[in-house]
Protein backbone atom coordinates (compact mmCIF):
# COMPACT_ATOMS: atom_id res chain seq x y z
CA UNK A 1 0.00 0.00 0.00
CA UNK A 2 1.37 3.48 -1.03
CA UNK A 3 1.66 6.25 1.62
CA UNK A 4 -0.88 8.40 -0.43
CA UNK A 5 -3.52 5.33 0.01
CA UNK A 6 -2.91 4.98 3.73
CA UNK A 7 -3.43 8.39 4.37
CA UNK A 8 -6.44 8.56 2.60
CA UNK A 9 -8.20 5.57 4.63
CA UNK A 10 -6.65 7.14 7.54
CA UNK A 11 -8.56 10.64 6.50
CA UNK A 12 -11.61 8.55 5.63
CA UNK A 13 -11.68 6.53 8.83
CA UNK A 14 -11.42 9.97 10.81
CA UNK A 15 -14.14 11.53 9.04
CA UNK A 16 -17.17 12.31 11.61
CA UNK A 17 -19.40 10.52 8.66
CA UNK A 18 -17.46 7.71 8.01
CA UNK A 19 -19.32 4.78 9.61
CA UNK A 20 -22.39 6.05 7.24
CA UNK A 21 -20.15 4.15 5.03
CA UNK A 22 -21.02 0.96 6.14
CA UNK A 23 -24.38 0.18 4.05
CA UNK A 24 -25.91 -2.27 7.47
CA UNK A 25 -24.77 1.08 9.86
CA UNK A 26 -26.44 3.50 7.19
CA UNK A 27 -29.42 1.70 7.00
CA UNK A 28 -30.07 0.94 10.44
CA UNK A 29 -29.28 5.10 11.28
CA UNK A 30 -32.08 5.86 8.90
CA UNK A 31 -34.43 3.32 10.02
CA UNK A 32 -33.57 4.59 14.08
CA UNK A 33 -34.05 8.14 12.88
CA UNK A 34 -37.79 7.22 11.58
CA UNK A 35 -38.20 5.59 14.94
CA UNK A 36 -36.58 8.15 17.07
CA UNK A 37 -39.02 10.65 15.03
CA UNK A 38 -42.09 8.51 15.73
CA UNK A 39 -41.02 8.06 19.28
CA UNK A 40 -41.34 11.39 19.89
CA UNK A 41 -44.55 12.50 17.55
CA UNK A 42 -46.10 9.36 20.03
CA UNK A 43 -45.07 11.16 23.32
CA UNK A 44 -46.95 14.19 21.98
CA UNK A 45 -49.83 12.67 21.22
CA UNK A 46 -49.63 10.58 24.63
CA UNK A 47 -49.24 13.81 26.90
CA UNK A 48 -52.31 15.88 24.36
CA UNK A 49 -54.58 13.56 24.91
CA UNK A 50 -53.85 13.38 28.88
CA UNK A 51 -53.74 17.47 29.28
CA UNK A 52 -57.30 17.14 30.82
CA UNK A 53 -56.18 14.81 33.74
CA UNK A 54 -53.57 17.97 35.59
CA UNK A 55 -50.20 18.56 34.92
CA UNK A 56 -49.15 15.49 37.32
CA UNK A 57 -50.58 12.63 34.76
CA UNK A 58 -48.78 14.67 32.02
CA UNK A 59 -45.58 13.64 33.58
CA UNK A 60 -45.94 10.47 34.46
CA UNK A 61 -45.61 10.08 30.67
CA UNK A 62 -41.99 10.54 30.58
CA UNK A 63 -41.45 8.20 33.90
CA UNK A 64 -43.79 5.02 32.08
CA UNK A 65 -41.19 5.56 29.07
CA UNK A 66 -38.14 5.94 31.01
CA UNK A 67 -38.58 3.41 34.09
CA UNK A 68 -38.92 0.24 32.69
CA UNK A 69 -34.85 1.56 30.87
CA UNK A 70 -34.06 1.33 34.94
CA UNK A 71 -35.88 -2.02 35.84
CA UNK A 72 -34.47 -3.78 32.97
CA UNK A 73 -31.01 -2.95 31.71
CA UNK A 74 -29.44 -5.31 33.36
CA UNK A 75 -31.84 -8.25 32.25
CA UNK A 76 -31.64 -7.00 29.37
CA UNK A 77 -27.82 -6.84 28.90
CA UNK A 78 -28.03 -10.84 30.41
CA UNK A 79 -30.24 -11.81 27.61
CA UNK A 80 -28.45 -9.74 24.79
CA UNK A 81 -25.18 -11.75 25.93
CA UNK A 82 -26.20 -14.96 26.31
CA UNK A 83 -28.75 -15.08 23.01
CA UNK A 84 -28.52 -13.77 19.52
CA UNK A 85 -28.35 -9.80 19.91
CA UNK A 86 -29.81 -9.61 15.91
CA UNK A 87 -32.96 -11.79 16.82
CA UNK A 88 -33.67 -10.00 20.58
CA UNK A 89 -33.55 -6.36 18.32
CA UNK A 90 -36.11 -8.13 15.69
CA UNK A 91 -38.34 -9.51 18.47
CA UNK A 92 -38.56 -6.10 20.51
CA UNK A 93 -39.38 -4.28 16.54
CA UNK A 94 -41.90 -6.35 16.84
CA UNK A 95 -43.51 -6.05 20.13
CA UNK A 96 -43.07 -2.63 19.84
CA UNK A 97 -45.06 -2.42 16.60
CA UNK A 98 -47.90 -4.29 18.51
CA UNK A 99 -48.37 -1.70 20.92
CA UNK A 100 -48.42 0.75 19.31
CA UNK A 101 -51.11 -0.82 16.67
CA UNK A 102 -53.35 -1.25 19.75
CA UNK A 103 -52.46 1.99 21.13
CA UNK A 104 -53.64 3.26 17.51
CA UNK A 105 -56.42 1.45 17.29
CA UNK A 106 -57.91 2.81 20.59
CA UNK A 107 -57.28 6.76 19.72
CA UNK A 108 -59.21 5.67 16.68
CA UNK A 109 -61.91 3.90 18.31
CA UNK A 110 -62.05 6.67 21.09
CA UNK A 111 -61.44 4.27 23.77
CA UNK A 112 -57.73 5.56 25.07
CA UNK A 113 -58.58 6.33 28.65
CA UNK A 114 -55.36 7.64 31.28
CA UNK A 115 -54.95 4.18 32.53
CA UNK A 116 -54.50 1.91 29.50
CA UNK A 117 -52.58 4.92 27.76
CA UNK A 118 -50.16 4.71 30.60
CA UNK A 119 -49.99 1.31 30.71
CA UNK A 120 -49.28 0.63 27.16
CA UNK A 121 -46.41 3.61 26.81
CA UNK A 122 -44.77 1.56 29.99
CA UNK A 123 -44.94 -1.43 27.61
CA UNK A 124 -43.45 0.67 24.80
CA UNK A 125 -40.48 1.58 27.40
CA UNK A 126 -40.15 -2.14 28.51
CA UNK A 127 -39.55 -3.05 24.28
CA UNK A 128 -36.87 0.11 24.04
CA UNK A 129 -35.12 -1.69 27.45
CA UNK A 130 -34.94 -4.72 25.83
CA UNK A 131 -33.41 -3.33 22.70
CA UNK A 132 -31.06 -0.94 24.61
CA UNK A 133 -28.03 -3.06 25.32
CA UNK A 134 -28.62 -4.78 22.16
CA UNK A 135 -28.35 -1.93 19.78
CA UNK A 136 -25.36 -0.69 22.15
CA UNK A 137 -23.57 -4.00 21.65
CA UNK A 138 -23.45 -4.38 17.68
CA UNK A 139 -22.18 -1.25 16.91
CA UNK A 140 -18.38 -3.09 16.79
CA UNK A 141 -19.84 -5.43 14.37
CA UNK A 142 -21.05 -2.60 12.34
CA UNK A 143 -18.08 -0.49 11.79
CA UNK A 144 -14.06 -0.23 12.79
CA UNK A 145 -13.02 0.01 16.13
CA UNK A 146 -11.47 2.96 15.09
CA UNK A 147 -14.98 4.50 13.78
CA UNK A 148 -17.02 3.60 17.41
CA UNK A 149 -16.17 7.26 18.66
CA UNK A 150 -17.85 8.58 15.21
CA UNK A 151 -20.72 5.91 15.22
CA UNK A 152 -21.44 6.98 19.09
CA UNK A 153 -21.66 10.92 17.58
CA UNK A 154 -23.97 9.96 14.82
CA UNK A 155 -26.46 8.06 17.44
CA UNK A 156 -26.59 11.23 19.49
CA UNK A 157 -26.44 13.22 16.52
CA UNK A 158 -29.90 10.86 15.37
CA UNK A 159 -31.52 11.32 19.45
CA UNK A 160 -30.78 15.12 18.91
CA UNK A 161 -32.35 15.64 15.53
CA UNK A 162 -35.00 13.63 16.27
CA UNK A 163 -35.70 15.21 19.54
CA UNK A 164 -35.80 18.37 17.63
CA UNK A 165 -38.18 17.36 14.79
CA UNK A 166 -40.47 14.62 16.62
CA UNK A 167 -42.09 17.21 18.92
CA UNK A 168 -42.95 19.77 16.31
CA UNK A 169 -44.30 17.19 13.96
CA UNK A 170 -45.81 15.50 16.15
CA UNK A 171 -47.84 18.94 17.33
CA UNK A 172 -49.17 19.52 13.75
CA UNK A 173 -49.92 16.38 13.35
CA UNK A 174 -52.19 16.06 16.48
CA UNK A 175 -53.65 19.52 15.87
CA UNK A 176 -54.71 18.76 12.26
CA UNK A 177 -55.69 15.12 12.37
CA UNK A 178 -55.61 13.97 15.85
CA UNK A 179 -53.58 11.73 18.28
CA UNK A 180 -54.47 8.67 16.25
CA UNK A 181 -52.35 8.84 13.21
CA UNK A 182 -49.25 10.12 15.71
CA UNK A 183 -49.62 6.77 17.23
CA UNK A 184 -50.10 5.12 13.89
CA UNK A 185 -46.98 6.79 12.39
CA UNK A 186 -44.78 5.68 15.56
CA UNK A 187 -45.96 1.50 14.84
CA UNK A 188 -45.33 1.84 10.90
CA UNK A 189 -41.80 3.36 12.14
CA UNK A 190 -40.64 0.18 14.02
CA UNK A 191 -41.47 -2.20 10.69
CA UNK A 192 -38.39 0.17 8.99
CA UNK A 193 -35.93 -0.91 11.87
CA UNK A 194 -37.17 -4.72 11.15
CA UNK A 195 -36.68 -4.78 7.91
CA UNK A 196 -33.63 -4.40 8.38
CA UNK A 197 -32.63 -6.52 10.63
CA UNK A 198 -34.14 -8.78 8.43
CA UNK A 199 -32.09 -8.34 5.22
CA UNK A 200 -28.62 -8.45 7.83
CA UNK A 201 -27.11 -11.53 7.37
CA UNK A 202 -25.21 -11.17 10.71
CA UNK A 203 -23.80 -14.91 11.83
CA UNK A 204 -25.60 -16.33 14.71
CA UNK A 205 -22.93 -15.83 17.60
CA UNK A 206 -25.49 -17.85 20.26
CA UNK A 207 -23.51 -19.52 23.51
CA UNK A 208 -23.45 -22.95 23.42
CA UNK A 209 -25.88 -24.49 25.88
CA UNK A 210 -22.85 -26.28 27.84
CA UNK A 211 -21.22 -22.69 28.76
CA UNK A 212 -23.97 -21.11 29.17
CA UNK A 213 -24.74 -19.05 32.16
CA UNK A 214 -28.24 -18.49 34.27
CA UNK A 215 -30.12 -15.65 34.47
CA UNK A 216 -28.63 -14.64 37.91
CA UNK A 217 -25.33 -16.40 37.59
CA UNK A 218 -25.11 -14.15 34.33
CA UNK A 219 -25.84 -10.87 36.38
CA UNK A 220 -23.55 -11.80 39.08
CA UNK A 221 -20.69 -12.40 36.28
CA UNK A 222 -21.56 -9.16 34.71
CA UNK A 223 -21.57 -7.28 38.29
CA UNK A 224 -18.40 -9.15 39.14
CA UNK A 225 -16.78 -7.73 35.67
CA UNK A 226 -17.31 -3.96 35.68
CA UNK A 227 -16.16 -4.15 39.72
CA UNK A 228 -12.84 -5.58 38.81
CA UNK A 229 -12.18 -3.26 35.58
CA UNK A 230 -10.89 -0.01 36.58
CA UNK A 231 -11.16 1.28 33.54
CA UNK A 232 -14.29 0.72 33.38
CA UNK A 233 -14.94 2.04 36.33
CA UNK A 234 -14.10 4.94 35.73
CA UNK A 235 -15.93 5.51 32.57
CA UNK A 236 -18.99 5.05 34.90
CA UNK A 237 -17.37 7.42 37.50
CA UNK A 238 -17.37 9.91 34.65
CA UNK A 239 -20.96 9.29 33.46
CA UNK A 240 -22.10 9.66 37.12
CA UNK A 241 -20.48 13.51 37.67
CA UNK A 242 -21.74 15.04 34.58
CA UNK A 243 -25.27 13.36 33.63
CA UNK A 244 -26.40 15.07 37.07
CA UNK A 245 -26.19 18.50 36.10
CA UNK A 246 -26.29 18.09 32.42
CA UNK A 247 -29.77 17.05 33.37
CA UNK A 248 -30.76 20.64 34.40
CA UNK A 249 -30.89 21.85 31.15
CA UNK A 250 -33.25 18.99 29.78
CA UNK A 251 -35.15 19.08 32.73
CA UNK A 252 -35.67 22.45 33.00
CA UNK A 253 -35.71 23.61 29.24
CA UNK A 254 -39.90 24.14 29.19
CA UNK A 255 -39.79 26.21 31.80
CA UNK A 256 -37.03 28.43 30.51
CA UNK A 257 -38.84 28.46 27.34
CA UNK A 258 -42.03 29.85 28.98
CA UNK A 259 -41.19 31.22 32.14
CA UNK A 260 -37.99 33.28 31.17
CA UNK A 261 -38.69 33.94 28.03
CA UNK A 262 -42.20 34.02 27.50
CA UNK A 263 -42.66 31.47 24.52
CA UNK A 264 -45.38 28.72 23.59
CA UNK A 265 -44.80 25.56 22.18
CA UNK A 266 -43.39 26.93 18.84
CA UNK A 267 -40.58 28.76 21.01
CA UNK A 268 -40.34 25.65 22.63
CA UNK A 269 -38.96 23.60 19.73
CA UNK A 270 -37.32 26.33 18.51
CA UNK A 271 -34.99 26.18 21.82
CA UNK A 272 -34.91 22.61 21.12
CA UNK A 273 -34.02 22.62 17.54
CA UNK A 274 -30.43 24.84 19.05
CA UNK A 275 -29.56 21.63 20.90
CA UNK A 276 -29.82 19.62 17.51
CA UNK A 277 -28.08 22.10 15.41
CA UNK A 278 -25.61 22.21 17.71
CA UNK A 279 -25.12 18.41 18.30
CA UNK A 280 -24.77 17.96 14.23
CA UNK A 281 -21.76 20.59 14.33
CA UNK A 282 -20.62 18.15 17.08
CA UNK A 283 -20.50 15.51 15.02
CA UNK A 284 -18.66 17.47 12.55
CA UNK A 285 -16.30 18.64 15.00
CA UNK A 286 -15.54 15.52 17.31
CA UNK A 287 -12.37 13.48 15.01
CA UNK A 288 -11.03 17.21 15.42
CA UNK A 289 -11.81 17.82 19.23
CA UNK A 290 -10.48 14.66 19.38
CA UNK A 291 -7.37 15.29 18.25
CA UNK A 292 -6.45 18.33 19.42
CA UNK A 293 -7.99 17.89 23.19
CA UNK A 294 -7.89 14.18 23.63
CA UNK A 295 -10.49 12.41 25.38
CA UNK A 296 -10.24 14.10 29.13
CA UNK A 297 -9.99 17.66 27.36
CA UNK A 298 -13.16 17.38 25.42
CA UNK A 299 -14.64 16.03 29.31
CA UNK A 300 -13.64 18.95 30.52
CA UNK A 301 -14.45 21.02 27.67
CA UNK A 302 -17.79 19.43 27.42
CA UNK A 303 -18.48 20.48 31.32
CA UNK A 304 -17.31 23.69 31.09
CA UNK A 305 -19.44 24.31 28.34
CA UNK A 306 -22.19 23.43 30.31
CA UNK A 307 -21.68 25.24 33.05
CA UNK A 308 -21.34 28.51 30.86
CA UNK A 309 -25.06 27.69 28.74
CA UNK A 310 -26.66 27.78 32.09
CA UNK A 311 -25.79 30.52 33.48
CA UNK A 312 -26.27 32.83 30.40
CA UNK A 313 -29.96 30.98 30.60
CA UNK A 314 -29.69 31.84 34.43
CA UNK A 315 -28.78 35.44 33.34
CA UNK A 316 -30.09 36.53 30.32
CA UNK A 317 -33.80 36.60 29.29
CA UNK A 318 -33.40 37.31 25.68
CA UNK A 319 -34.76 34.66 22.92
CA UNK A 320 -31.89 35.16 20.53
CA UNK A 321 -29.20 34.98 23.16
CA UNK A 322 -30.75 31.58 24.97
CA UNK A 323 -31.13 30.29 20.87
CA UNK A 324 -27.18 30.82 20.41
CA UNK A 325 -25.94 29.79 23.92
CA UNK A 326 -27.68 26.07 22.98
CA UNK A 327 -25.87 25.47 19.73
CA UNK A 328 -22.79 25.09 22.05
CA UNK A 329 -25.03 22.94 24.57
CA UNK A 330 -25.40 20.37 21.34
CA UNK A 331 -21.56 20.40 21.19
CA UNK A 332 -20.76 19.35 24.34
CA UNK A 333 -24.01 17.09 25.01
CA UNK A 334 -22.46 15.19 22.17
CA UNK A 335 -18.80 15.25 22.70
CA UNK A 336 -19.06 13.68 26.30
CA UNK A 337 -21.81 11.29 25.49
CA UNK A 338 -19.69 10.20 22.79
CA UNK A 339 -16.67 9.83 24.41
CA UNK A 340 -17.72 7.77 27.58
CA UNK A 341 -19.79 5.67 25.15
CA UNK A 342 -17.13 4.99 23.10
CA UNK A 343 -14.95 4.52 25.82
CA UNK A 344 -17.33 1.72 26.84
CA UNK A 345 -17.38 -0.21 23.51
CA UNK A 346 -14.05 -0.25 23.36
CA UNK A 347 -12.85 -1.41 26.57
CA UNK A 348 -15.83 -4.07 26.85
CA UNK A 349 -14.87 -7.66 25.57
CA UNK A 350 -17.75 -9.19 23.52
CA UNK A 351 -18.78 -11.73 26.01
CA UNK A 352 -19.57 -9.18 28.31
CA UNK A 353 -20.14 -6.08 26.26
CA UNK A 354 -24.30 -5.85 26.63
CA UNK A 355 -24.22 -6.57 30.10
CA UNK A 356 -21.61 -3.61 31.01
CA UNK A 357 -23.54 -1.75 28.25
CA UNK A 358 -26.82 -2.06 30.09
CA UNK A 359 -24.61 -0.66 33.32
CA UNK A 360 -23.70 2.08 31.42
CA UNK A 361 -27.65 3.00 30.44
CA UNK A 362 -28.13 2.05 34.26
CA UNK A 363 -25.74 5.20 35.06
CA UNK A 364 -26.90 7.60 32.19
CA UNK A 365 -30.87 6.87 32.16
CA UNK A 366 -30.93 6.72 36.30
CA UNK A 367 -29.11 9.55 36.65
CA UNK A 368 -31.25 11.80 34.74
CA UNK A 369 -34.24 9.85 36.04
CA UNK A 370 -33.30 11.08 39.70
CA UNK A 371 -31.74 14.34 39.19
CA UNK A 372 -35.05 15.78 37.35
CA UNK A 373 -37.07 16.09 40.16
CA UNK A 374 -34.37 17.33 42.01
CA UNK A 375 -34.14 20.54 39.47
CA UNK A 376 -37.88 20.26 39.95
CA UNK A 377 -38.25 21.33 43.56
CA UNK A 378 -35.44 23.34 43.66
CA UNK A 379 -37.02 25.37 41.14
CA UNK A 380 -40.52 25.01 43.54
CA UNK A 381 -38.05 25.86 46.70
CA UNK A 382 -35.46 28.49 45.39
CA UNK A 383 -36.33 30.04 41.99
CA UNK A 384 -35.37 29.13 38.29
CA UNK A 385 -32.68 31.14 38.42
CA UNK A 386 -31.22 29.76 41.40
CA UNK A 387 -31.80 26.49 40.37
CA UNK A 388 -29.77 26.95 37.45
CA UNK A 389 -27.04 28.30 38.87
CA UNK A 390 -26.44 25.22 41.36
CA UNK A 391 -26.60 23.44 37.72
CA UNK A 392 -23.37 26.12 36.56
CA UNK A 393 -21.68 25.49 39.70
CA UNK A 394 -22.38 21.27 39.22
CA UNK A 395 -21.03 20.87 35.72
CA UNK A 396 -18.09 23.07 37.23
CA UNK A 397 -17.24 20.81 39.84
CA UNK A 398 -17.53 18.10 37.61
CA UNK A 399 -14.68 19.58 35.41
CA UNK A 400 -12.88 20.41 37.94
CA UNK A 401 -13.05 16.39 39.47
CA UNK A 402 -11.02 15.25 36.72
CA UNK A 403 -8.06 16.30 38.48
CA UNK A 404 -8.52 13.95 40.62
CA UNK A 405 -10.42 10.92 38.60
CA UNK A 406 -9.29 10.85 34.94
CA UNK A 407 -10.56 8.86 31.98
CA UNK A 408 -7.87 6.18 31.32
CA UNK A 409 -6.51 5.53 27.86
CA UNK A 410 -6.46 2.88 26.20
CA UNK A 411 -2.77 2.27 26.44
CA UNK A 412 -2.28 -1.80 26.88
CA UNK A 413 -6.17 -2.39 26.40
CA UNK A 414 -7.04 -5.20 23.78
CA UNK A 415 -10.22 -6.63 24.26
CA UNK A 416 -9.77 -9.09 21.32
CA UNK A 417 -10.41 -12.73 22.43
CA UNK A 418 -7.47 -14.98 23.50
CA UNK A 419 -7.89 -18.58 23.52
CA UNK A 420 -4.48 -19.40 24.55
CA UNK A 421 -5.36 -21.84 27.95
CA UNK A 422 -4.80 -25.44 27.21
CA UNK A 423 -7.46 -27.99 27.51
CA UNK A 424 -7.00 -29.06 31.09
CA UNK A 425 -5.85 -32.90 30.99
CA UNK A 426 -8.32 -34.59 33.47
CA UNK A 427 -9.24 -37.98 34.49
CA UNK A 428 -12.59 -37.01 35.91
CA UNK A 429 -15.54 -36.02 33.50
CA UNK A 430 -17.17 -32.95 35.31
CA UNK A 431 -20.40 -32.12 34.19
CA UNK A 432 -20.99 -27.87 33.78
CA UNK A 433 -23.11 -27.92 36.71
CA UNK A 434 -20.01 -29.67 38.59
CA UNK A 435 -18.31 -27.13 41.10
CA UNK A 436 -17.06 -25.12 42.61
CA UNK A 437 -14.06 -25.88 40.78
CA UNK A 438 -10.60 -25.28 42.67
CA UNK A 439 -7.61 -23.93 39.93
CA UNK A 440 -4.43 -23.97 41.92
CA UNK A 441 -1.42 -22.55 39.94
CA UNK A 442 2.43 -23.12 41.66
CA UNK A 443 4.88 -20.92 40.22
CA UNK A 444 8.71 -20.68 40.69
CA UNK A 445 10.39 -17.15 40.70
CA UNK A 446 14.46 -16.34 41.64
CA UNK A 447 14.27 -15.07 45.20
CA UNK A 448 15.44 -11.66 43.85
CA UNK A 449 12.28 -11.49 41.70
CA UNK A 450 9.70 -12.15 44.16
CA UNK A 451 8.90 -8.34 45.05
CA UNK A 452 8.21 -7.86 41.07
CA UNK A 453 6.33 -11.16 40.65
CA UNK A 454 4.04 -10.44 43.53
CA UNK A 455 3.29 -6.62 41.86
CA UNK A 456 2.70 -8.32 38.18
CA UNK A 457 0.21 -10.69 39.57
CA UNK A 458 -1.86 -7.99 40.95
CA UNK A 459 -3.26 -7.45 37.22
CA UNK A 460 -3.60 -11.18 36.71
CA UNK A 461 -6.02 -11.15 40.25
CA UNK A 462 -8.07 -8.46 38.32
CA UNK A 463 -8.11 -10.87 35.24
CA UNK A 464 -9.14 -14.00 36.99
CA UNK A 465 -11.95 -11.73 39.11
CA UNK A 466 -13.08 -10.26 35.79
CA UNK A 467 -13.15 -13.51 34.21
CA UNK A 468 -15.05 -15.76 36.87
CA UNK A 469 -12.70 -16.40 39.87
CA UNK A 470 -15.08 -16.10 43.01
CA UNK A 471 -12.04 -16.02 45.49
CA UNK A 472 -8.46 -15.66 44.77
CA UNK A 473 -5.29 -15.68 46.26
CA UNK A 474 -1.21 -15.56 45.96
CA UNK A 475 0.61 -17.54 48.80
CA UNK A 476 4.75 -17.97 48.77
CA UNK A 477 5.70 -21.51 50.02
CA UNK A 478 7.48 -21.17 53.98
CA UNK A 479 10.03 -24.37 52.86
CA UNK A 480 10.58 -23.33 49.78
CA UNK A 481 11.53 -19.15 48.94
CA UNK A 482 10.37 -18.27 45.58
CA UNK A 483 7.62 -20.63 45.18
CA UNK A 484 3.88 -18.99 45.17
CA UNK A 485 0.80 -20.87 44.80
CA UNK A 486 -2.21 -18.99 42.91
CA UNK A 487 -5.42 -20.27 43.98
CA UNK A 488 -8.74 -19.38 42.76
CA UNK A 489 -12.01 -20.59 43.32
CA UNK A 490 -14.58 -20.77 40.18
CA UNK A 491 -18.19 -21.62 40.33
CA UNK A 492 -18.30 -24.06 38.28
CA UNK A 493 -16.87 -25.93 35.48
CA UNK A 494 -19.03 -24.60 32.80
CA UNK A 495 -17.89 -21.49 33.67
CA UNK A 496 -14.26 -22.22 33.66
CA UNK A 497 -14.24 -23.24 30.48
CA UNK A 498 -16.24 -20.14 29.60
CA UNK A 499 -12.49 -18.37 31.16
CA UNK A 500 -10.35 -21.19 28.97
CA UNK A 501 -12.83 -20.28 25.36
CA UNK A 502 -14.40 -17.37 25.42
CA UNK A 503 -13.45 -14.71 28.19
CA UNK A 504 -9.80 -14.13 28.13
CA UNK A 505 -8.59 -11.16 26.23
CA UNK A 506 -5.53 -10.06 24.72
CA UNK A 507 -5.18 -7.65 27.76
CA UNK A 508 -5.38 -10.91 30.05
CA UNK A 509 -2.79 -12.62 27.78
CA UNK A 510 -0.48 -9.57 28.35
CA UNK A 511 -0.77 -9.78 31.96
CA UNK A 512 -0.05 -13.11 32.15
CA UNK A 513 3.07 -13.06 30.27
CA UNK A 514 4.34 -9.64 32.35
CA UNK A 515 4.30 -12.12 35.31
CA UNK A 516 5.28 -15.51 33.77
CA UNK A 517 8.71 -13.36 32.41
CA UNK A 518 9.87 -13.29 36.20
CA UNK A 519 9.91 -17.57 36.32
CA UNK A 520 13.05 -19.56 36.42
CA UNK A 521 14.48 -20.42 33.36
CA UNK A 522 13.36 -23.79 32.21
CA UNK A 523 9.99 -23.93 34.33
CA UNK A 524 6.37 -23.28 33.36
CA UNK A 525 3.16 -22.99 35.72
CA UNK A 526 2.37 -25.83 36.98
CA UNK A 527 -1.55 -26.51 36.54
CA UNK A 528 -4.27 -28.42 38.70
CA UNK A 529 -8.01 -28.58 38.96
CA UNK A 530 -9.91 -29.59 42.24
CA UNK A 531 -13.23 -30.12 42.54
CA UNK A 532 -15.75 -30.02 45.58
CA UNK A 533 -15.51 -33.19 46.87
CA UNK A 534 -18.76 -33.79 48.64
CA UNK A 535 -20.23 -33.51 45.19
CA UNK A 536 -17.74 -35.38 43.04
CA UNK A 537 -17.76 -35.17 39.30
CA UNK A 538 -18.55 -38.00 37.12
CA UNK A 539 -16.19 -40.51 36.08
CA UNK A 540 -15.78 -41.83 32.98
CA UNK A 541 -17.67 -44.49 32.15
CA UNK A 542 -14.85 -47.28 32.20
CA UNK A 543 -13.94 -46.41 35.69
CA UNK A 544 -17.39 -46.53 36.91
CA UNK A 545 -17.66 -50.19 35.65
CA UNK A 546 -13.87 -51.31 37.46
Amino acid sequence: MSASTSTGNSARSASAWAPLGRPVFRALWIAQFVSNIGTWMQTVGAQWLLLGHGATMVTLVQTASSLPIVLLALPSGVLADRFDRRGLLLAAQVAMFAVSAALTVLAFADALSAVPLLALTFLLGCGTALMGPSWQAIQPELVEREQLGQASALGAVNMNLARAVGPALGGVVVAAAGAGWVFGFNAVSFLGIAAVLVLWHRPKTTVPAAERERLLTALYAGRRYVWNAPGIRRVLLRTALFIPGAAALWSLLPLIAADSLGLGSGGYGLLLGAVGVGAVAGAFALPWLRQHLGINGILAAGAVMFALVLLVLATVHVTWVAVLALLPAGVAWIGVLSTLNAAMQTRLPGWVRARGLAVYLLVFQGGQAVAAPVWGALVQWLGLTTALLIGTAAMLLSALSLYRWRLYGMEGIDPTLSDHWPTPPLVFVPGPSDGPVLVSVVYRVAPDDSAAFIDAMDRVAQSRRRTGAITWGLFQDGNEPGRFIENYLVGSWAEHLAQHHNRLTATDRSFEDRARALLLPGTAPEVTHAFDAAVGPVLPTSEKAS
